[in-house]
């Protein structure tokens, strides 16, 4: 009989440990993913020191707003003289609603897997250094309202699969280096001229051009 109840409560135990570790992966991927931001990035003002890698989840982390289940659901990392690369492991924040990192030194490109940001709202890279395409990919994110980008040194065309996004309320790509037509479907029957303004190979008119 003792055998039997120490079996019983050894399984129970066993089990409690399998649902506590489940509940933490979660938390533990965003964790993850923001200290692969912070490595990619140079912080001379030591902004993001209380970012604690062994830490559970990231929800005591300083610009970093958390659910009631210990996920971020927005990063707020505007104006703190950051450099370096955006890391692609962001794109794991699947409960992030608020992506804020303008008017830093942000370099390289946008990464695609920013696409997989099912829940995000607003994306602000404004004021960076952030070169090369927008990725056709930020066309997957349903809920977002939105996207400004401008004032960095993005080439090539405005992906047509943003026209798709059904939220999308305010964009802003001036200030870049953008070609081709300007889109006025879909999402941006909506957005203004002035939206677009300072991209001087961007023109009124004329077919999708993906080679610009």
């Amino acid at each position: 009989m003792a055998l039997a109840a120490t079996r019983t409560l050894s399984t129970v135990a066993s089990v409690l440990v399998v649902l506590a570790a489940a509940s933490l992966a979660p938390a533990n991927k965003d964790v993850d993913a923001l200290t692969a931001l912070r490595k990619g990035l140079q912080d001379p003002g030591n902004a993001l020191s209380s970012w604690d890698p062994n830490l559970v989840d990231p929800c005591t982390w300083i610009y970093v707003a958390c659910d009631g289940d210990g996920r971020a659901i927005r990063l707020d990392l505007g104006n703190l003289k950051l450099s370096g690369a955006l890391a692609p492991e962001l794109g794991q924040l699947d409960r992030l609603q608020f992506m804020t990192l303008y008017g830093n030194g942000i370099q390289g490109a946008i990464p695609p897997e920013l696409g997989g940001l099912a829940s995000l709202t607003s994306l602000d890279l404004r004021g960076n250094s952030i070169s090369g395409r927008i990725p056709a990919a930020l066309g997957n994110l349903k809920s977002l309202r939105i996207l400004r980008v401008n004032n960095n040194r993005l080439t090539g065309p405005i992906p047509r699969e943003l026209a798709g996004l059904p939220n999308l309320q305010v964009a802003d790509f001036s200030s870049n280096d953008l070609c081709g037509a300007i889109p006025t479907d879909g999402a941006f029957a909506n957005i203004p001229r002035s939206s677009f303004d300072g991209n001087p190979r961007l023109h009124e008119g004329g077919d999708y051009e993906p080679n610009c």
